[in-house]
């Protein structure tokens, strides 16, 4: 259940609730560690001006305590009038120079509503030896938990008050990768001869691996088509050996023999098949292989030629 701020709130004690923090209502109790108090009147009475530290806890093979200042964690006049709430880490776990960061709720119990007011940090707080302690100054009203006839909630009828507290601590920041788009190839065209073309007819046939910009490639063919291209066509790709999900602008020929006339066609985008590759089912008709006025097989060879234009590169750091 998620409620936004509570009934009963008196017009004169409005809380002023930043855009960063959330200050809600939910069923579910703190995870982290909870302090109940018998009584916060003889818990004030006790600390005084100061504060109550909570025995430590462990979370994130870090030790902390949780701070609970009912007339305020600041001398300053205008926060006095408040709950303060801190959470403090030993800094015997943090080693010199590290920094943790970690994200913080803060909770009461409200006895009318049946639910935990709490209160978030939307950005992760940030802890280090210097940095010790961390928190709200402006929880909720302290007069929200002196009032004698308790309309707010927060105390129950015997005077019981229950404070909580989540830590969620984020793990160091190791995993990431960079992306980019190299425009400059080297060794851009590889030329592929396949003999005895006409006794392939339904096995692929793949070549050997090269190398160009630094990445390794084969060539795939389907002399007796693939796909929407089967028995009408011969279908030609070109395959990754990166097995990455890159972006690939290329151009694919099949080479006539003795003229310019080649079959062109250029791929560009994200892999397209399943072998992680670019290319088409239906790169050039079986019929125009055949006619041999159109020169593209002689002597039972077909060339085959690709020009590499750019790639993109996702490396993890």
């Amino acid at each position: 259940m998620f409620l936004l701020l509570l009934k009963g709130s008196h017009k004169n004690e409005k809380l002023k609730v930043p855009p960063e923090e959330i200050r809600k209502l939910r069923n579910s109790p703190p995870s982290s560690y909870s302090v109940k108090f018998e009584s916060f009147a003889t818990m004030m009475d006790l600390v005084k001006d100061g504060y109550y530290e909570s025995r430590p806890y462990t979370v994130g093979e870090f030790n902390w305590t949780f701070l609970i200042y009912p007339r305020g964690g600041d001398k300053d006049y205008t926060y006095t009038s408040y709950v303060s709430l801190y959470a403090r880490i030993d800094d015997s776990n943090i080693i010199d120079s590290q920094v943790l960061y970690a994200e913080i709720n803060f909770f009461v119990y409200n006895y009318i509503h049946k639910a935990y007011y709490y209160y978030q940090d939307l950005e992760p707080i940030m802890f280090h030896s210097f940095e010790t302690k961390r928190g709200v100054k402006q929880f909720l009203p302290t007069a929200w938990f002196t009032a004698p006839w308790a309309p707010y909630g927060y105390i129950s009828e015997g005077g019981e008050c229950v404070f909580g507290i989540d830590v969620f601590v984020a793990p160091p920041f190791n995993k990431w990768e960079n992306f980019s788009y190299d425009e400059n190839i080297s060794n851009p065209i590889f030329n592929w001869n396949i003999t005895y073309v006409s006794t392939i007819h339904i096995d692929p046939y793949t070549s050997e691996p090269f190398s160009s910009g630094g990445r390794n490639w084969v060539l795939k063919v389907y002399p007796n088509g693939y796909g929407i291209g089967t028995g009408n066509s011969l279908s030609l790709y070109l395959l990754s050996e990166s097995n990455g999900n890159d972006y690939v602008r290329a151009k694919l020929r099949v080479l006539n023999q003795y003229s310019s006339n080649h079959v062109e066609k250029q791929v560009e985008g994200w892999s397209n098949v399943a072998e992680n590759g670019w290319g088409f089912d239906k790169f050039i008709s079986l019929s125009d292989l055949e006619d041999r006025t159109k020169i593209f097989v002689v002597n039972d060879l077909l060339k085959v030629e690709v020009t590499i234009m750019a790639f993109s590169k996702t490396n993890s750091i």
